[in-house]
């Protein structure tokens, strides 16, 4: 099956009005003239397209535009009062579905058009139907190019490059697989364009050529914003401790970045739950680093919006994005902040909630989900029962060894050798230190050091450690209860 084999099917036997929402607007008018130039004797039917700049114009046989019919209403009075077979191609005829009046002539046309073969095709970038117009109507959906297509896609762009700068392009057979990967779910148009950008960049298809796609594709599928792509992802080694976590993802690496066997569903996703500034956000990205994967971000606060329906929309326009991108990592940064329901008056939380685990549940796409979380009494049992997520970790705060990793991996950084500092007791003075809060300290230290004109050394670092008072000792009632709750009912991290 194909795109002309559907058309044909449903301009034969649909309803009155055919929905298209489409991007790749003049590849579509290209297959309609296909389809209307071979058909047969007793089958052909003149084939029409309409825009509010041209008015009606007959296209498959190439005649001049009906400029007098550029107005909405009487483009619409004119194919009513036709009484002969006929397809009708309205592009961006959308603005105009809200005037009553074009509403009830459409509707007249369609009524009056099925018994002698009229059809309308309303094509667009997005379509709001009115109402009474759905049950004289179908939609259309234009399949994506597969593989072999964007393979063909990209092959004629090298051809076109070469014979335009007489020289072959060098393509490595790899990285023209990933680009081929990468391309995956846009349109035709998009396909072409990125392609063309990828050849005529440098002149070849390299490895450096993917991320740039990719970043291009992300720009292209999420307009609205609230999705967010992160450039820098981590490594493993860039992560203190977390041994849990790292065997968890190596040990389903290869199910997930690949086809798994029978009977092995790719992993869903972890919830990192614990205190703060502990390493959750870090470990998210060190995900996407140790899976070499796209990192998209989920930002709860741009979510939200105070129209109804639109924060759904929201949610279910970043879920589509991220399936469109995957493989890839999907980071829920502090979840509890869109899934709380215990204030909201509103219910728009409880429909986020809903939609969220719709899509976990029925999802197949190879979206890992990285969920973190600070406040555990605001997530929802719903979230939290298993089954939801793969695992739940809880990330407590860094043992003596994951705060000399901490001390090492700053210092290091920042260009200081660990060997040249007193490590074993800057690890006793920051006792109940966060990693973040290590973090500061090896900053601040180095500013002190700067101001004097001295180089950094323990003694610097001792001073600021002994300046900071940790989170564990200012919200030490908090970060108690929260290991009690983890203590049964999640893995360690570490």
């Amino acid at each position: 099956m194909n795109d002309r084999h559907d058309l044909q099917l449903l301009l034969k036997s649909g309803p009155p009005i055919v929905v298209v929402e489409t991007a790749d607007e003049q590849r579509f008018l290209q297959l309609l003239i296909q389809l209307a130039t071979s058909a047969s004797a007793d089958a052909y039917r003149p084939l029409y397209r309409w825009t509010i700049t041209d008015g009606l114009q007959r296209i498959d046989l190439d005649l001049e535009p009906q400029r007098h019919n550029s107005d909405p209403q009487e483009g619409l009075r004119h194919i009513r009062a036709v009484r002969k077979p006929g397809i009708y191609a309205l592009l961006d005829f959308h603005p105009f579905l809200a005037d009553p009046l074009n509403v009830r002539l459409l509707k007249d046309i369609a009524i009056e058009g099925q018994s002698r073969g009229l059809v309308l095709l309303l094509i667009s970038h997005s379509i709001q139907l009115p109402a009474e117009l759905e049950s004289l109507s179908a939609r259309f959906e234009m399949r994506l190019p597969g593989a072999a297509e964007r393979h063909a896609i990209v092959q004629r762009e090298i051809d076109s490059h070469a014979e335009e700068v007489g020289r072959e392009v060098h393509v490595d057979p790899q990285a023209l697989d990933l680009l081929i990967g990468t391309l995956g779910g846009l349109p035709h148009s998009d396909v072409e364009r990125l392609a063309r950008s990828a050849v005529r960049q440098d002149g070849a298809i390299t490895a450096d050529d993917v991320p740039a796609v990719m970043q291009a594709k992300y720009r292209l599928l999420n307009r609205g914003g609230v999705l967010g792509y992160e450039h820098d992802t981590a490594s493993l080694a860039d992560v203190a401790g977390f041994r849990g976590v790292k065997v968890w993802l190596q040990q389903r690496r290869l199910a997930f970045t690949h086809d798994p066997p029978p009977g092995l569903d790719p992993p869903k996703g972890i919830l990192l739950i614990g205190v703060q500034g502990c390493g959750k956000s870090l470990a998210a990205r060190a995900a996407a680093g140790a899976l070499n994967v796209p990192l998209l971000r989920l930002d709860f606060g741009s979510l939200y919006d105070k129209y109804h329906g639109e924060t759904e929309r929201n949610l279910r326009d970043s879920l589509r994005t991220a399936e469109t991108m995957s493989p890839c990592v999907l980071w829920l940064d502090e979840i509890e902040k869109g899934v709380a329901t215990g204030h909201d008056e509103s219910g728009t939380s409880r429909r986020v909630l809903g939609s969220l685990l719709t899509w976990m549940a029925e999802s197949r796409s190879r979206v890992l989900l990285v969920a973190t979380a600070n406040d555990v009494a605001q997530l929802p049992p719903e979230l939290v029962r298993k089954g939801r997520f793969d695992e739940i970790f809880f990330v407590d705060l860094p043992s003596p060894t994951q705060r000399a990793d901490i001390f090492a991996i700053h210092l290091r950084r920042r260009g200081l050798d660990p060997e040249t500092f007193d490590l074993p007791r800057l690890v006793t003075a920051t006792d109940g230190f966060s990693g973040a809060e290590i973090e500061q300290a090896v900053v601040a230290a180095l500013y002190a050091a700067h101001a004097v004109r001295q180089a950094p050394t323990a003694r610097h670092l001792l001073a600021e450690v002994g300046r900071t008072r940790p989170l564990s000792v200012v919200m030490a009632e908090r970060v108690a209860s929260l290991r009690r709750w983890a203590k049964d009912r999640t893995v360690p991290a570490d």
